[in-house]
């Protein structure tokens, strides 16, 4: 008497091979955009732990892009007029607001979106 055979077959096996291939690219292209972000977020809480007495728009912008210098954040990534700062009474917010665009596959993009804000000590200079 035969037994059953259970199983996957070739073709299904190449379909899931397929999915799986389809998602694994799509991660090997959107995981560096997220790990960047991670190194803006570390950046920007260093520049907040800071000492921001008599510091400038400009100031503070130069120390950020510094420290993301040493996170491996891109250059062409963000540019200084991506960096805010918001006042709200005494207390000011550093924000930076950015897109960031990953070709994927012949004609089709992925645009990601990025936005973050940390609290300031201190007071900052006009």
């Amino acid at each position: 008497m035969k037994s059953r055979q259970s199983g996957i077959t070739l073709i299904g096996f190449l379909v899931v091979l397929i999915i799986v291939g389809f998602f694994g690219f799509m991660a090997m292209k959107l995981i560096p955009a997220y790990t960047e972000f991670m190194g803006v977020n570390k950046a920007m809480n260093d520049v907040a732990t800071g000492s921001m007495e008599g510091k400038t728009l400009d100031d503070v912008r130069r120390d950020l892009m510094k420290k993301m210098d040493f996170q491996y954040v891109d250059d062409a990534t963000i540019k200084p007029k991506d960096i805010t700062i918001k006042r709200q009474g005494n207390a000011a917010q550093l924000s930076v607001t950015y897109d960031k665009r990953v070709p994927f596959m012949y004609n089709i993009d992925f645009l990601l979106h990025f936005e973050k804000s940390v609290a300031l000590q201190g007071n900052i200079g006009g």
